[in-house]
């Protein structure tokens, strides 16, 4: 397969893909019905030049993960994910590797939770997509790059998150994230990238060289969450974690009790978000 038929087809899903299903604003003039290259990049976290070096054949050989999250922001198949893998020259992960595909059932779950915060990540707690409203509520992720999309990343070297957690509930947070990232690892002994990022926490971080050396296995539970947002200050949320234990995927749900204060902030927050989203584009 020749970097042309990778720009074409390429080109061609990104045609197929209304701005709407995919989160996005529709206002304004669009010669297509299609994603803009501006917005699969914002949807695929990497640089509006990349794709359009990708879509000339300037840039034939992407990496995997470039190529995973290009699958996931086009929406594509299993079988039009293992071409485009094809024709980047690549073998689709194995199973010895962490998955990152996102299926069709998953997305339509996604499309179906608009109104709701919702994130998905992979067995490592790296962040495959979110929905406008998880960005709304817990800060736009579009802009992370690598291991900052990783959970556990983040949160014993990256930024300051908005949730705030009591010293008690920090501890076993952050005991459960390693304990899962333990497991993770046990499943997947060959992903080199999983266990390379492994390694950076246990030198970049004493509290979780500490955490990783005692040894703990196990499940990080999700229950409830305090955020505090810029605009409407704390509010605590439910946070559900689904498992779809087929494909090795993660589904945060946030949501609140209707008729309480959480639930008017997150009607706000809702409204805010798409306000920042239209202005953005």
């Amino acid at each position: 397969m020749t970097a042309t038929e990778l720009g074409r087809s390429l080109r061609r899903w990104r045609d197929r893909v209304a701005p709407d299903t995919a989160g996005l604003p529709t206002g304004g003039q669009r010669r297509a019905a299609g994603l803009r290259r501006e917005e699969l990049a914002l949807l695929a976290g990497i640089s509006v030049d990349y794709v359009t070096r990708l879509e000339q054949g300037r840039a034939a050989h992407p990496s995997v993960p470039v190529v995973e999250a290009l699958a996931r922001a086009l929406r594509l198949t299993a079988d039009e994910r293992t071409y485009l893998f094809g024709l980047a020259g690549l073998v689709p992960p194995g199973p010895d590797v962490v998955p990152g595909y996102l299926t069709p059932s998953v997305q339509r779950l996604l499309d179906r939770l608009s109104g709701t915060p919702v994130a998905v990540s992979d067995a490592a707690m790296t962040l495959l997509v979110t929905n406008p409203m998880y960005g709304a509520l817990m800060g736009d992720p579009s802009g992370l790059r690598g291991f900052e999309r990783n959970g556990v990343w983040r949160n014993f070297l990256g930024r300051p998150s908005r949730v705030r957690h009591t010293p008690p509930e920090r501890r076993a947070f952050e005991t459960g994230m390693v304990a899962e990232l333990r497991s993770t690892a046990a499943r997947y002994p060959a992903d080199r990238q999983l266990h390379r990022m492994i390694a950076e926490l246990r030198a970049g971080s004493e509290r979780f060289a500490e955490l990783w050396d005692a040894g703990v296995v196990g499940r990080l539970e999700a229950s409830h969450k305090t955020i505090e947002h810029p605009h409407v200050g704390l509010l605590t949320l439910d946070c559900d974690q689904l498992r779809v234990e087929q494909h090795d995927l993660r589904i945060l749900v946030y949501s609140a009790e209707p008729g309480t204060e959480a639930a008017e902030k997150l009607e706000l927050i809702s409204v805010l978000g798409t306000q920042s989203l239209a202005e953005r584009h």
